[in-house]
């Protein structure tokens, strides 16, 4: 089959789709596609909302924490009755009506059955986690799996006693570090691996006892990628004292002045045979996919997964499957599912919402153990095998049309009208930010900051500079969001205006001499998700020019094999042309620094 060009229904721009895509397609038994690999994203995320955590009654009118807002109206049971014998989803069934479309169907349904108040499993004194899974003692982490004291976190895995990460594997002791995997003790870094006893890595890799430095390799006592000796390292450290909020400041001015002369590999890419993207470790045939480890495979436009992912396309927060198809935290023995929202252990689903252990399923909404159901009616394997055809037909022949002209038919994610979030409360916002006017003239829903009242007791500039100035009494202040603390200040980051010390956290500072953040922890995160390259890919060109960079910024230290001439070599980069780092192809980015 040929390659064909698409116009995409939500943005206008057209996509190809390849002949592998339409194998995929084929195996998956769904129609190819009418939106761009970009837009599919986007509306998979606004059915995500990991951090938006709120005050509500379930249906006993007990007090829970819920990541849907009292104001939304849909049914939410406590989490132990939730996952109680003493309910059952099948009472909520309804039989298929063919005189209404789909969606329309399985949006009252959606209000109908009562919903899990926060995707949270296996949780041990980890409560205010969300997407999340087998965590102890972890508070407001999200994304995240196999994890011991681990706070304000994103997407950590088997990682304990750590703060403020954001993509972190096998790590401990560290703080405030990106798409860092089996360090120790190590802060403020960035894509460093293996090392120790070191703050301020960029690229580095095997190093111990470094600060400040970019694309070193198995190194020990450099300061901005000078050498000393141990003598003199430890010496030298001692003008950087991380306990001091201005100490810091400078820091990370100094060392953003340092990395604009460095150059940069193209992508995050290792041991990733034939695969694009960015952050891929162990990884083989993989495209436009993001965040992935462990052993995925043929995968395509999926982010934030692996551990075994086989045959995904358009999957986030997806592993330990195949086959799957327009998924959201899915996986975990999960095999040919499409179009579904937290599902483990499933088998042949379609459209579902929190579905566990369940197989031969269409259109259903906390389903678990069962089989042969659809809108959460049982049927028989005979009538649902009869049945689910001509539901499907239906679909394309009564599609679902937005209130912005768009057309759902079979195959398609469900539409962002249906989502029981606004944009602003979901992941959409975080890759794909939006005013609130472009968001409703998009079609999309939009939810005002609810009115706190915090009784602020400090503001930001009023706390100690230094950690060591800090006393107990800190954990009783509520202290103000720097976001909001000027009179006209304010953001577009989930802010929740104020935040407080918690005893480990302080803990966790006064041990590691580090200085009490100034920024909610919404904004903490957002602070780390600014400084990852976006979920999209350019095609580049190598910057290096022979003997230096293009720019005349950084000078080759070794010769290339393109022998003084500029690097030939083209490649698909989440660098966008405009970005001011210095983009080198793997061949030359390892003969500079491997």
């Amino acid at each position: 089959m040929n390659p064909e060009t698409k116009i995409c229904q939500n943005c206008k721009k057209s996509f190809v789709i390849k002949p592998e895509d339409f194998d995929f397609y084929a195996k998956m038994k769904v129609p190819p596609p009418t939106f761009c690999p970009e837009c599919q994203m986007q509306s998979l995320m606004m059915w995500r909302n990991e951090r938006s955590l709120y005050k509500r009654k379930d249906e006993s009118g007990k007090e829970i924490i819920s990541i849907f807002s009292p104001d939304k109206p849909f049914k939410v049971n406590g989490k132990d009755y939730w996952w109680s014998d003493e309910w059952n989803p099948l009472d909520y069934g309804k039989e298929y009506d063919f005189s209404k479309p789909f969606f329309v169907q399985f949006k009252e349904l959606l209000e109908r059955v009562p919903l899990e108040p926060l995707f949270n499993r296996n949780a041990v004194n980890s409560e205010y986690c969300n997407h999340s899974e087998d965590m102890k003692n972890c508070y407001l982490s999200f994304a995240s799996i196999w994890n011991e004291n681990v706070s304000y976190s994103r997407g950590a895995m088997k990682s304990k006693d750590s703060l403020d990460i954001f993509f972190g594997n096998k790590d401990e002791l560290t703080y405030e570090n990106i798409g860092c995997e089996e360090c120790y003790r190590v802060f403020f870094s960035k894509f460093s691996y293996s090392c120790r006893d070191s703050s301020f890595l960029i690229n580095c890799s095997g190093c111990q006892n470094c600060f400040g430095c970019v694309n070193l390799r198995n190194k020990s006592y450099y300061i901005f990628n000078r050498p000393y000796t141990k003598e003199e390292y430890s010496e030298k450290i001692k003008e950087f004292d991380l306990g001091s909020f201005e100490t810091l400041k400078k820091i990370k001015s100094q060392l953003e002045e340092f990395s604009k002369k460095q150059i940069y590999r193209y992508a995050h890419i290792i041991n990733s045979p034939n695969s694009t993207g960015e952050i891929l470790y162990d990884c083989k045939n993989c495209k436009w996919c993001f965040d992935l480890v462990n052993n995925s495979e043929d995968c395509k436009y999926t982010a934030n997964g692996g551990f075994n992912l086989k045959d995904t396309y358009n999957g986030y927060g997806v592993g330990e499957g195949e086959l799957m198809y327009q998924a959201i935290d899915t996986g975990l023995g999960t095999s040919t599912v499409s179009s579904v929202v937290v599902l483990r252990n499933g088998r042949n689903v379609s459209y579902a919402v929190s579905s566990y252990g369940s197989s031969n399923t269409f259109a259903s909404i906390g389903l678990r153990n069962k089989q042969y159901c659809i809108l959460n009616k049982q049927y028989t394997k005979e009538e649902y095998e009869e049945l689910l055809p001509k539901i499907i037909k239906h679909m394309n022949d009564m599609p679902y049309v937005d209130s912005k002209g768009r057309v759902y038919k079979y195959g398609e994610f469900f539409p962002p009208e249906l989502s029981p979030f606004a944009y602003n409360e979901t992941i959409a916002q975080e890759y794909f930010p939006l005013t609130k006017e472009q968001a409703v003239t998009q079609g999309y829903k939009w939810k005002e900051p609810e009115q706190r009242n915090y009784g602020i007791t400090k503001k930001p500039e009023e706390l100690p500079d230094n950690i060591k100035d800090v006393d107990d009494s800190i954990i009783k202040e509520i202290i103000q969001c720097q976001h909001i603390s000027p009179p006209a200040g304010g953001c577009n980051e989930q802010c929740t205006q104020a935040y407080r010390i918690i005893p480990d956290e302080l803990s966790f500072y006064r041990r590691m001499n580090l200085a009490l953040p100034r920024l909610c922890p919404n904004c903490r995160h957002y602070q780390r998700l600014k400084q990852r390259n976006p979920l999209r890919l350019w095609h580049g060109k190598c910057q290096c020019a022979g003997t230096k960079s293009e720019n005349g910024a950084y000078d080759n230290q070794t010769n290339h094999q393109h022998n003084g001439n500029h690097c030939p070599n083209e490649f698909e980069t989440s660098y966008a042309p405009n970005r001011p780092e210095i983009v080198y192809c793997e061949n030359c980015y390892n003969s500079e620094v491997v």
